[in-house]
């Protein structure tokens, strides 16, 4: 038998194991992206759709799964818009847009004003009529109110991207401002990934170690896979399914294991029992109660409407959002084998993630835009940063938001199998912030003393105002909305003392030139872009010599400030 290495394995380097499989710009065979676009979405699914579950309190829709059903198939469909036009217009890196959490503590806490609080009779399932024109409007009015909130928050976002001001403060954002805020954002979810888990431990310590195995031990060895060809001779190709497909093969494995335990009744059937969650038919009757066909589209919910205080507080969520957001930019490139993104593509990247709150506003789905960091840690895991991939995955989320009996199936995911994934997804986050401390010397007390204590401080402060949220009351409604969102976030007072700490304390300055032509724009745009001499003035394209911080000329590269 003749044995034959294609091109599309040829990227697996054995002797380089941080190398990628596929980069930014490499395309794997397509049957190879859509293996890999479901395992994004898959990855995405989880942190999406709980957003809506958790607003579904705040509206009013405990008892209304219909309509719960809709708004998932919105942020789905939104999602999937705002992916494709990241990929392909903003920063260009393999990087899912998804909802943001940061806009979810904001929003909740506005639902939770004496004049947003659900009347008693929106509790009782049996006095709720969800087809009633009174139960529509209870719920309709609220989501208004998010919805035209999040679209003048979201305005803001768009000024500070497109005008170039992220760009300009990211001279001040170095390696020990980037490492405690990306770090953080795994560290923050401990909680969250440590209840699905514990929900079942032995399926999530089943999916975790199936993960580990897949993706560690055995992701060199290879599948052998037949080729046709128009010869007699038989030929095969080495296909590296457990390094590029290792969490899509965990959860399948895990989900097949939880599905025989329920049919055998190995798992309790009493929700009240231990283990419970881990069936696969907890949520058995959504698949039946979802329509085939829906088309979300702005403005379903009614005219938009503004508060104030909505606004003012979600401004804050936005504000967190864009600091994580740059953190993400910055680990995905890592993990993707490309170039620190230098200061244009960050601003486009931030810019387009304002375009996508704003559409995500007038979609109404009670949320806006975000990098997704989970996905961010999927790459590292699978070693492929192609962006097409991720650009499939964008057309597959709308498919999801369109077709609701399809995205209804992944609802039976049991809670375990995702608590067990999450261990592996935000452990990753965490290491790949602290890998951007490679960039700058670890040897020097100053710089140990800066990501000591904002890492540390990042982690007791939120912790001790959730446990005394009455600390920071003002009297003014609005300012202590927006503390509260800020002090409790825990990537923004990293990132904040890093970026402060950082700036202030005297250090060397060094600067590191890599490549950007991975984030030049498509279709030809960037070189037609370079001939205007307006180009210049225009802080979101790439220029040709765009210029430091001192005002000297730079050769085309990314500026990585580290700190010596």
């Amino acid at each position: 038998d003749q044995e034959e290495k294609p091109s599309w394995s040829s990227g697996v380097a054995e002797e380089d194991r941080n190398k990628p499989t596929y980069c930014v710009t490499d395309v794997p065979p397509w049957y190879l992206c859509i293996f890999l676009a479901v395992q994004h979405y898959l990855t995405a699914f989880g942190g999406i759709i709980s957003i809506p579950l958790i607003l579904s309190e705040g509206l009013c829709l405990q008892h209304d799964t219909l309509t719960q059903g809709l708004l998932i198939n919105t942020i789905f469909f939104v999602s999937g818009i705002c992916t494709i036009l990241q990929v392909t217009f903003g920063v260009r890196l393999p990087i899912l847009q998804g909802g943001t959490f940061a806009l979810v503590t904001p929003a909740m806490a506005v639902l939770s004003m004496p004049e947003w609080q659900c009347p008693a009779w929106t509790q009782n399932a049996s006095l709720v009529n969800t087809s009633s024109p009174a139960f529509i409007e209870e719920w309709q009015g609220r989501m208004r109110t998010l919805q035209g909130s999040i679209m003048v928050a979201s305005v803001l976002q768009i000024l500070v991207g497109f005008s170039g001001l992220i760009g300009f403060l990211m001279r001040f954002m170095g390696p020990l401002t980037i490492a405690p805020t990306v770090s953080l954002i795994g560290l923050a979810l401990f909680d969250s990934a440590g209840v699905k888990a514990g929900s079942n431990w032995g399926i999530s310590a089943l999916t975790t170690g199936l993960i580990i195995v897949f993706s560690q031990y055995l992701r060199l060895i290879p599948i052998p896979v037949p080729l046709c060809c128009k010869t007699k001779k038989r030929k095969t190709a080495k296909f590296y399914i457990f390094q590029t497909m290792p969490i899509l093969l965990g959860i399948a494995i895990s989900w097949l294991v939880c599905y025989l335990l329920t049919i055998f009744d190995v798992l309790p059937s009493d929700s009240t029992r231990y283990g419970y969650l881990a069936r696969t038919d907890v949520k058995g009757n959504v698949v039946s109660k979802a329509s085939w066909f829906t088309l979300p589209y702005p403005g379903r919910w009614g005219v938009p409407t503004v508060n104030l205080a909505a606004v003012v507080g979600i401004l804050a969520g936005i504000v967190c959002s864009m600091a994580e957001s740059v953190g993400d930019y910055h680990a995905c490139a890592r993990l993707s084998g490309a170039p620190p993104p230098p200061r244009h593509a960050i601003s486009r990247g931030i810019g387009v993630e304002g375009v996508g709150s704003l559409l995500a506003g007038a979609f109404g789905t009670g949320n806006g835009t975000t990098s997704f960091s989970e996905n961010v840690a999927a790459l590292g895991i699978t070693r492929v940063g192609s962006r097409t991939v991720i650009l499939l995955s964008g057309f597959l989320m709308i498919l999801m938001g369109v077709v609701g009996k399809i995205g209804a199936i992944f609802t039976t995911i049991p809670t375990p199998v995702i608590g067990g994934m999450f261990l592996i997804m935000f452990g990753v986050i965490c290491a790949a912030g602290i890998s951007n401390l490679q960039f700058t010397d670890m040897n020097s007390s100053r710089n140990i003393f800066v990501f000591g204590f904002s890492i540390f401080s990042a982690l007791a402060i939120p912790n001790w105002i959730m446990k005394n949220p009455g600390v920071l009351e003002t009297g003014v409604k609005e300012v202590d909305q927006v503390l509260h969102v800020l002090f409790t976030t825990h990537m923004f007072v990293g990132g904040f003392l890093g970026c402060f700490l950082d700036n202030t304390i005297p250090g060397k300055l060094n600067n590191d030139l890599a490549s950007e032509e991975v984030y030049s724009l498509p279709f030809g745009i960037t070189a037609c872009l370079q001939k205007q001499s307006w180009v210049r003035y225009v802080p979101f394209c790439p220029q040709n010599e765009p210029e430091s911080g001192d005002g000297m000329p730079q050769s085309e590269g990314t500026e990585q400030m580290t700190r010596v």
